[in-house]
Parts: C-alpha cells; sequence; structure tokens
C-alpha cells in the first residue's frame, strides 16, 4: 500500500514510519522544506500550497501535526497557531485529496482526548457527546474539515489520541528530574484521570485501522485502562525507586501556566470501544510495565 503521511518526522510519525516500512507498505512523506528525496511531496499549509500532482497513486493518508498545547502559554496569539496549524492544514489536505482520481481509499487524520473535556469519572466513547471550552471547540473544527474527504467517498477517521508516553516525547521526560531529585507529586487533588498510550500501541493502532475498513469517524487512542494523576505519579515514583511527596496546588498551575492549567488538572476517561470490538489487542495496558519500557529505552 502507498502511504501518504504528513508529519512524518515527529514523535508519533516517526514510530508509524518505521512500522508501515517494515510490514513492507512504501511511505511518502509530505515536507514543508524543499524536498530532497523522490518519497518527499512538498506542500506549506500556511498559504495553502500542496504538489497535488505528485500524489497520483496514494492509497491512504496519515495527517499528523499541529503546534504543541503544551508547548508554551497560551496567549490569544498562541491560541490561533494551536487552531490554524491543525484546521488549516486538514482543510487543504482534505481538499486536495477530493480531487485526486481515483481518491485515496482512507484518510487518517490525527485528533485529541480535548474534544470531550474535563468530565470528571464519565466513562467516554466514541458516542460521547462534545465538551465545552478552547480545546474541545478547535477540536471540533479540527475534525470538521475532514469534510471534503468524507464527501467524496473516502474512509475518514478522525483518530482522539490520548496522552502518548514514549522515550521522546513529554511524558514521562519532563517529569523525570524532578522525580529523581525526589521532588516529584500530584498534580492538585490527583483525582483527575489520564488517559495514556504506550507509542508502539498508538502506531499499531493506526496501521489497524488503516487495514480495518469497518472502522470510520472518531476513533479513541487509548489504553483501556487510564489512571488517575494519583496513580500515575506512584507508578512513575515505583519506576524510578523515588519518593513522591508532594502536591503541586491548582491553583499555583493555575498562576503558572494560566489556561493551560487545564491540560494537566482536567480528567478525560476515554475507553477505545471502536478498537477492542475491532479486534485490536494493546500490548501495554498496565501504566507501569508501559514506564518502565519506555525507560528502559
Amino acid at each position: 500500500m502507498k502511504v501518504l503521511v504528513a508529519g512524518s518526522s515527529g514523535l508519533i510519525g516517526t514510530a508509524l514510519q518505521r512500522l508501515l516500512l517494515a510490514d513492507g507498505h512504501e511511505v511518502l512523506r509530505l515536507v514543508r522544506r524543499p524536498p530532497t528525496s523522490a518519497d518527499e511531496v512538498h506542500w506549506d499549509p500556511t498559504v495553502g500550497s500542496i504538489d497535488s500532482g505528485a500524489l497520483a497513486g496514494v492509497e491512504a493518508v496519515v495527517h499528523l501535526g499541529g503546534a504543541s498545547i503544551a508547548g508554551k502559554r497560551w496567549n490569544s496569539e498562541y491560541k490561533q497557531e494551536i487552531r490554524d496549524s491543525r484546521v488549516d492544514s486538514t482543510r487543504l489536505l482534505s481538499e486536495t485529496l477530493a480531487t485526486l482520481q481515483p481518491t485515496p481509499a482512507v484518510f487518517l487524520c490525527a485528533s485529541a482526548l480535548g474534544y470531550y473535556s474535563d468530565r470528571a469519572d464519565e466513562i467516554l466513547t466514541e458516542t460521547s457527546p462534545k465538551g465545552e471550552g478552547f480545546l474541545a471547540d478547535v477540536t471540533e473544527e479540527w475534525e470538521d474539515a475532514t469534510l471534503p474527504a468524507v464527501e467524496a467517498g473516502v474512509r475518514v477517521c478522525n483518530m482522539r489520541i490520548g496522552v502518548v508516553i514514549s522515550e521522546n516525547g513529554e511524558l514521562p521526560q519532563s517529569m523525570l528530574t524532578p522525580f529523581k531529585l525526589g521532588l516529584g507529586g500530584k498534580l492538585g487533588n490527583g483525582r483527575q484521570h489520564m488517559s495514556w498510550i504506550h507509542i508502539d500501541d498508538v502506531a499499531r493502532a493506526f496501521v489497524h485501522v488503516l487495514n480495518t475498513t469497518s472502522i470510520s469517524g472518531p476513533v479513541n487512542v487509548s489504553a483501556p485502562t487510564p489512571v488517575t494523576n494519583a496513580e500515575f505519579t506512584k507508578a512513575l515514583a515505583r519506576t524510578l525507586s523515588r519518593p513522591a511527596l508532594f502536591t503541586v496546588p491548582g491553583f499555583a498551575l493555575r498562576m503558572v501556566m494560566g489556561e493551560m492549567a487545564q491540560f494537566a488538572l482536567g480528567s478525560t476517561r476515554l475507553y477505545p470501544l471502536k478498537l477492542i470490538e475491532s479486534g485490536f489487542k494493546f500490548n501495554w495496558t498496565e501504566i507501569e510495565p508501559a514506564l518502565r519500557d519506555i525507560l528502559d529505552s
């Protein structure tokens, strides 16, 4: 299968590309710089340009990208960047796919658990309604940007990805220093749910959905066993053989992080119903073994 990947150099894109190539697929990469090899195609979503002529024969498309939610403090300018980097690029790619003859069979577009927002202990499947707030609104617009491809008959899946744990990602790397110093601890009351997934299972889930024609629409991409922040804190502390005695008060996080604190303090308890019903088997369902595997890497 010839697979076009946008965001191939990112955390998920790197893992997915490695798996696709190992399975014998051909990978074509969308890049914003001038192409340097035959497997690269130029595009620039900021000005709405893409070399559609180079996409002939593409059978599947994966779009991964967008400015980091945790990249910096949210001001009006950065919130606009978060929105534009997702919505504009997705719309450009979706509209382009709709013009190809033949159209690709499937389009997997990254989405996020932010669609549901802070929902306390509620178990959230793909049929759960949208939440409220900035991230929920952006995610809805992001998913709606795939509609041109849907209307052209492409099977579209909006991959609502949980918190990815990886040796090269923000979790758990951003927490290692304070925990190794014995300064680790829970955030707020620690009762908020964290829907996590091991990077290997993310890549495997994408390949599974690419190959499973019965799946379309929103897909929760997270382990079926979310943990609370307190449980995650204890698991990381045990993995590092360090205490975790401290608590970072919610008000302190809000003072330092501003509106972005909702990402750390909000509770989102995903259940990957479509993946499980379609026969996908997670390799990592317990947080402590998953953390040990990542840290051993």
